[in-house]
């Protein structure tokens, strides 16, 4: 089995995050799938506290929000790392509906934030 990789914690100390096994409950599924989907890059973790959280984010009625996996591809292709992504999906963004891309991409605006997100890889 391979390392889940990780993202330096670079999000601010109020951005809420949730551990591995709260993220298998509110999704329905076994703790080694929300592994998986870590290591697919369908989401991205921190070690925060020593154990490895996901932003709460990233979640909402029991699902992975629409978009988040497209846009975490978009991001690798262009070379981000995992921390990257992080920094650049919690950062403010005036010109976005809801401010940050991630907040954009939980109010349904995902395609916008993966055209900005294609962008930046040219």
């Amino acid at each position: 089995m391979s390392a889940i990789p990780l993202a330096d914690d670079v999000l601010d100390a109020d951005v809420a995050v949730v551990p591995v096994a709260e993220v298998a409950e509110t999704l329905n599924v076994a703790q080694n799938k929300v592994r998986q989907m870590l290591r697919d890059g369908h989401l991205i973790a921190v070690r925060r506290d020593g154990d490895l959280m996901i932003p709460a984010d990233f979640l909402r009625d029991g699902a992975v929000i629409k978009g988040l996996a497209g846009t975490i591809t978009v991001l690798s292709d262009a070379g981000f790392t995992r921390t990257e992504m992080l920094r650049w999906l919690f950062a403010e963004d005036e010109s976005l509906p809801g401010t940050t891309p991630i907040n954009a991409l939980r109010t349904s605006h995902g395609t916008e934030v993966k055209r900005r997100a294609q962008a930046m890889a040219f």
